[in-house]
């Protein structure tokens, strides 16, 4: 039984441009690094340091977010030796996640996903430098 096309739900459609990527990647690497800051060391912490604390799932669920970062790098036309790179990146993160709750302190110094984003970063602003944002903080006005 097939749905008439006017009764179909119409989903909007996740952009390809350089800059919906730009946004999804960033967002993807706050999720993974820097969802919260743990006080007292003032010290951010994402989701993978915490899938980490979950033995074998949660090291599978990081590295496939992370290999999601990949992927959107693969899709932006990226060279081989950067993807290979960002794999690289993941699976070292992965490997150091195996260790039962010890894994989640060098994941807590190495951040696979941000060292991916900065890589990326360098891509777009190289390539599509109209994606570009500028970050930093007003020191004074006036």
């Amino acid at each position: 039984m097939a749905i008439p096309s006017d009764d179909r739900l119409s989903f909007p459609r996740i952009g390809t441009d350089p800059a919906s990527v730009r946004r999804r990647v960033e967002s993807m690497e706050h999720l993974l690094e820097r969802l919260f800051v743990i006080p007292g060391i003032n010290r951010p912490v994402g989701l993978d340091v915490i899938l980490d604390l979950v033995p074998g799932i949660g090291d599978v669920a990081g590295a496939a977010l992370g290999a999601y970062i990949v992927w959107e790098a693969r899709n932006l036309g990226m060279s081989k030796w950067q993807l290979t790179r960002m794999s690289g990146n993941v699976g070292f993160d992965f490997l150091l996640g195996l260790i039962p709750w010890v894994g989640a302190i060098p994941d807590f110094l190495f951040r696979s996903n941000t060292r991916n984003l900065r890589m990326i970063r360098r891509h777009l602003d190289k390539h599509h430098a109209d994606t570009a944002t500028i970050e930093g903080q007003v020191s004074r006005r006036g």
